[in-house]
């Protein structure tokens, strides 16, 4: 499922294949009934369709939230909870993985990183956009430490191919740490530090550690993918196993 295969819609009626191997996905324009999903196995194909997106379109208009500078951005706000932004891959699997943390408060899918303003999904997927599909965390580190939440996202997805997160490839699913703050920059770098001396993936780490800058909202329809349609193909094959694997590791932080 990579970026030009899984959403290169030419149209909000036609469809093109998605990746085949092994499965694939076929999505369909979200005002027009959701994703057609395919899993492919030998000459057996399983078809499957999901109402997932919302009738009104007007909740698909992604909106930029902006911030302060850096320099004006506190470690936390007034309610004592902090925020920072993640870009590892497809954010339904960011999603997931950060749900199930004790401590995390919200999250939100959304854009990031790029130059087009107010972008939809099938832009960012294009990757003409610059974003990177990105999930922004909001947490009380009196519950959670920055330091787990940065060791979740290291071990959850392959911070050592570029641009790149098993089949879904392009720009927008690079590896990423937005910072809100330079306590969350300093932190970042020095936990990329550490695994990178220690070689712990085997391969040089390729994240980019860079200031936020703004955030757009992804469409409401991707808003608790996994938990909303946990029994399709691309769910099943890969965001489980990644759940299930920071499930097993950080048994001790789940909710």
């Amino acid at each position: 499922m990579n970026a030009i295969q899984r959403d290169n819609i030419m149209s909000h009626i036609f469809f093109q294949p998605t990746w085949l191997d092994p499965f694939f996905r076929l999505p369909l324009a979200p005002f027009a009934g959701g994703y057609l999903l395919a899993l492919c196995l030998g000459s057996s194909a399983l078809l499957c369709a999901q109402n997932a997106a919302p009738q009104n379109t007007s909740d698909t208009a992604a909106k930029e939230i902006t911030v302060p500078t850096e320099n004006t951005v506190p470690t936390t706000d007034s309610t004592g909870t902090e925020t920072i932004t993640f870009a590892n891959g497809c954010f339904w699997c960011t999603e997931a993985v950060f749900q199930q943390l004790k401590g995390v408060i919200r999250v939100k899918s959304g854009y990031t990183g790029g130059s087009t303003k107010n972008p939809t999904y099938e832009q960012v997927c294009s990757g003409n956009t610059g974003h990177a599909e990105a999930l922004q965390v909001e947490f009380d580190p009196s519950k959670i430490a920055l330091d787990v939440l940065l060791d979740v996202f290291w071990h959850s997805h392959d911070p050592t191919t570029l641009n790149r997160q098993g089949h879904d490839v392009g720009t927008q699913y690079r590896s990423a740490i937005f910072y809100h703050s330079d306590a969350q920059r300093v932190a970042a770098e020095l936990s990329k530090k550490k695994l990178s001396e220690s070689n712990a993936f085997g391969s040089p780490i390729v994240t980019e550690i860079t200031p936020f800058s703004g955030f757009y909202p992804a469409e409401n329809y991707h808003d608790d993918y996994y938990r909303l349609n946990g029994r399709q193909p691309y769910c099943s094959a890969v965001i489980r196993p990644k759940v299930e694997k920071i499930q097993k590791e950080f048994k001790a932080y789940l909710k």
